[in-house]
């Protein structure tokens, strides 16, 4: 099974937690010597689902949006890129350079494609400018992925 992810960064803290706990029950109840875990590798949901992954024994392949990809991430997140991505079994690139909304969308749309299944952290709003968790999710049901949106009742972000 080859499951993706998409997600909101920079949660608060308590939403965080309620996020986290439910991706380690998506884990828990996969057989994770079948799974390869796919993500952009971003910090928040995408790092924690790899994270959660390769620790289980899943694969990990990563998909990059764009040469300047990790500069756009924060600096403090670096070191945890750097060592999900060596982790990888697999890496996907856009061959786009400038990390852009229209690169983030289109490694978005490689995520899809490489998925059986995408898991989306999402509150289920509009996205606040392109290439967003809902815009990935919009793709992934255009194309016919199956979606689980992953969000903690009552939560805001």
């Amino acid at each position: 099974m080859r499951i993706g992810i998409t997600g909101h960064r920079g949660l608060p803290s308590d939403v965080a937690d309620q996020v986290r706990a439910s991706l380690i029950a998506q884990i828990e109840a996969l057989d994770t010597t079948d799974l390869i875990a796919i993500s952009c590798i971003a910090d928040g949901p995408d790092a924690w689902w790899a994270q959660l992954a390769v620790d289980a024994g899943a694969k990990l392949e990563v998909v990059i949006p764009a040469t300047e990809y990790r500069e756009g991430l924060p600096d403090w997140y670096h070191p945890e890129y750097d060592q999900l991505l060596s982790r990888a079994s697999d890496i996907h690139r856009t061959g786009l350079t400038k990390s852009t909304s229209e690169a983030h969308q289109a490694g978005s749309e490689i995520l899809v494609g490489l998925s059986d299944h995408l898991l989306a952290v999402w509150d289920g709003k509009p996205a606040r400018g392109y290439g967003g968790t809902a815009d990935v999710v919009g793709y992934a049901r255009q194309v016919g992925v199956p979606v689980t949106v992953i969000w903690p009742d009552g939560a805001s972000r």
